[in-house]
């Protein structure tokens, strides 16, 4: 924890099971980290790593079977008061990675984007409502009237623009991002981690960017928590984790990320990763910070060779 920052959102031992007894699976294993207010938190993770289950852990989808979740100093999982939850359901937003499956097609985009404004405020006029939508729409650059629109009448890019508007018009102060540019075409992905940007500055925003894609999370994010089967295997900042990955799974990702120079790309080995190199039968594994900011997930015998890469570098 950085003592010069405010923490927004905590985890601490956070676990997601699924299934009864004898089927019981661990999506979610023992997660802790803090996000800090103003950054960008990078989650990432191979399919089915667990990244997209905790991040709808967070908005109450998903309920934890053990640990605790902190949002702004109140504890946010397992049952809450009714108060609390509306508070989060203004406080905490989420924009999903399909825009289209996430957008109700038989209702304009003026509904979609209002919907969540009309439970929590309910003396809303219609004539505030119709402005806060087109000031919503103008955010995301598009323009008001396009709310009489329906969502199949929009492009990947505008619809992926719809479902940040519906999340910007809450007013959060968290917005946990699912991947949000993995099924646009790379010329619009640009265009839309741009805009995320440009709001987080503009509102003062707080991002748990959730990927796959190293190089958008390098473009993107302060900090980077790698996940592998539910736990987080290494944490650090963003230019520290790329320099210098410890983890071996790490650096396996690292070396999958492609390169647009074809000789160099040519030249590139990419690492595999072993889980049998991990014998953790005896000597236990443990969350560890090797440098400052910097942690690692693994044994006194890993943690030793990470310290002597560290200081060999």
């Amino acid at each position: 924890m950085d003592k010069g920052k405010e923490v927004l959102l905590s985890l601490r031992g956070v676990e997601v099971a699924f299934g009864g007894r004898g089927h019981r699976f661990l999506a979610v294993d023992d997660v802790s980290f803090d996000i800090y207010r103003g950054e960008t938190f990078g989650l990432v993770g191979e399919s089915g790593s667990g990244k997209t289950t905790l991040g709808r852990a967070i908005v109450r989808i998903n309920q934890t079977s053990r640990g605790d979740i902190i949002f702004e100093g109140e504890k946010i999982n397992g049952k809450i008061p009714r108060e609390l939850n509306s508070k989060l359901i203004q406080r905490i937003q989420m924009i999903f990675q399909d825009p289209m499956a996430s957008l109700n097609e038989r209702a304009k985009v003026d509904y979609i984007v209002s919907e969540g404004l009309m439970n929590v405020k309910k003396g809303l006029s219609e004539a505030e409502r119709r402005r806060l939508v087109a000031e919503a729409m103008r955010e995301v650059g598009l323009p008001a009237e396009f709310a009489d629109r329906f969502p199949h009448e929009f492009s990947g890019g505008q619809r992926q623009r719809i479902g940040i508007a519906r999340s910007l018009i809450m007013k959060p102060s968290l917005v946990i991002a699912d991947e949000p540019v993995s099924a646009l075409d790379v010329s619009i992905r640009a265009q839309v981690l741009n805009l995320l940007a440009g709001l987080q500055k503009k509102n003062r925003l707080t991002y748990l960017f959730i990927a796959h894609d190293l190089s958008v999370v390098r473009f993107i994010s302060d900090r980077v928590a790698v996940i592998r089967k539910g736990k987080i295997v290494e944490l650090a900042g963003t230019e520290q984790l790329f320099a210098h990955p410890l983890h071996p799974y790490t650096k396996a990702l690292l070396s999958a990320v492609p390169v647009p120079n074809p000789v160099l790309a040519k030249k590139r080995q990419p690492k595999l990763y072993d889980p049998a190199c991990h014998d953790y039968s005896a000597d236990k594994p443990v969350w560890a910070e090797i440098e400052r900011g910097h942690f690692v997930y693994g044994n006194e015998r890993e943690l030793a060779g990470y310290r002597r890469e560290l200081a060999g570098r």
